[in-house]
């Protein structure tokens, strides 16, 4: 790229100002590259997709006190070690674990292979001490089983990998026992390509964990891990793979994780809101952690689709591979949900109209645009400001709104009587295709 067209440098203070948004993007201003860089056509499925199932399981699972136990509370690691023997996978059916996945409207899915305890869910040659399922109690391949399955589903296939393994005293002083931080980097190289190479086409690679001992970020530690050359080798297996932003290049989306809420105008990047069906206290599973309200859901998705973002939302089975039945039956409601109002979410963009926090937002495809209402009673005061394009028709249901279109401002008189849910829907028919915003051209700094 040419200097003089380089995109300006935008700390994510200025991001949040601009926007007077909530959301808290991860590993900004990762390395550049030219050679990873893929065009917006190839990031069009994902974008069209809107809705992920992510899945956090391992040994963490056995104990259920998050995927950071061992870490915190410093569990020696031959002690940890041996939950291998109890990781049997019982009652782990990745058949079960796609179709909730289907059932939920998910288009996508991403599991964890390897989080921060080392441990590998597939046959890893790669492996440190070879510390895999396939050399433990289950002997099983579960990214085999997974990516077969969700192919299986139509469902796009995406694996999370952690950089860092604790196992590593290099990890927690890099540059003072360099050797064993070598290590871990040929760990991670010698996965990378085992989990891009060895199960078919990967399409989207998620990463976590890359900054080292537990400070700076991501991108402060590129140096290690030298980012080009790792996501090249993982495009040498599929080019059009999308990455994520966590391995210290700035990556193809962003991320914002947590149980949060997204506040502020439409984002003007591609980018992804992690997080889990239940609590949010943790990834891993927890006995007893409490399931999310199916309306809060609803407006959480609907925040985010209309500032023009995907949903990845986790999902944590127990230490023998089961899900519970509350979170199966919250996300399946999702999923109902989801079939009865899916035009208005999969294969749109967020916008035209600039959301309203808590009252109203927008998506749109083709002549369509879908306004959704979160509050009723404070939208039948709102004048919606519509610029560069001719109402023809307004309905709920099936059935015609009156409206009236003064200039740019349009106004709408919802019917009488209209249920309590958690999104109203109203279409609009307009005079001509809707013109999605091109991605602004800014490089967030990360400062």
């Amino acid at each position: 790229m040419d200097p003089k067209q380089m995109p300006r440098e935008m700390t994510g203070a200025e991001l949040k100002s601009m926007l007077k948004s909530s959301i808290n993007f991860k590993s900004l201003g990762g390395l550049k590259s030219e050679e990873l860089t893929l065009p917006p056509e190839k990031k069009q499925w994902w974008r069209d997709a809107k809705v992920g199932m992510f899945i956090h399981w391992g040994l963490y699972s056995i104990l259920g006190r998050g995927e950071w136990v061992r870490f915190n509370e410093h569990i020696p690691e031959e002690e940890y070690a041996k939950l291998a023997d109890e990781f049997t996978g019982e009652n782990c059916n990745m058949e079960e674990w796609a179709q909730l996945a289907e059932d939920m409207g998910a288009k996508y899915m991403v599991m964890v292979a390897r989080h921060h305890d080392g441990f590998a869910l597939w046959d890893s040659p790669g492996s440190y001490q070879g510390f895999t399922t396939m050399n433990t109690a289950s002997h099983r391949d579960y990214i085999r089983e997974y990516t077969e399955a969700a192919r299986g589903h139509d469902l796009r296939v995406g694996i999370y990998y952690s950089n860092m393994d604790w196992r590593f005293p290099g990890y927690f002083d890099p540059k003072g026992k360099p050797e064993s931080a070598a290590a871990m980097k040929k760990q991670a190289y010698d996965q990378i390509a085992e989990l891009c190479g060895n199960y078919g086409k990967v399409d989207i690679l998620w990463y976590d964990g890359s900054w080292l001992n537990h400070s700076g970020s991501d991108t402060t530690a590129a140096w290690l891990w030298e980012p080009v050359k790792l996501n090249l080798l993982a495009r040498s297996f599929n080019p059009d793979l999308l990455i994520n932003p966590r391995s210290g290049w700035e990556g193809d989306f962003y991320c914002d994780e947590g149980s949060h809420e997204i506040t502020g105008k439409i984002i003007p990047v591609p980018w992804e809101k992690n997080m889990c069906v239940c609590s949010g206290a943790s990834w891993g599973w927890m006995a007893n952690d409490p399931v999310s309200d199916l309306d809060w859901l609803i407006h959480m998705l609907v925040d985010v689709v209309t500032r023009d973002g995907n949903i990845l939302l986790n999902v944590a089975p127990d230490g023998k591979g089961a899900i519970p039945e509350t979170v199966q039956n919250r996300v399946r409601e999702l999923g109902q949900w989801l079939a009865e109002n899916g035009d208005s979410i999969y294969g749109t963009r967020g916008g035209p109209i600039e959301p309203v926090d808590k009252v109203y937002g927008s998506t749109s495809k083709g002549q369509n645009i879908y306004l959704h209402i979160q509050d009723p009673a404070a939208f039948a005061g709102c004048t919606v400001p519509l610029a560069g394009y001719r109402v023809l028709g307004c309905s709920y249901q099936g059935e015609m709104v009156a409206y009236t279109q003064d200039g740019d401002s349009l106004k709408i008189t919802l019917p009488a009587g209209l249920p309590k849910q958690a999104d109203t829907i109203i279409r609009l028919q307009v005079d001509r295709p809707v013109e999605p915003k091109k991605d602004a051209e800014v490089y967030f700094t990360g400062k």
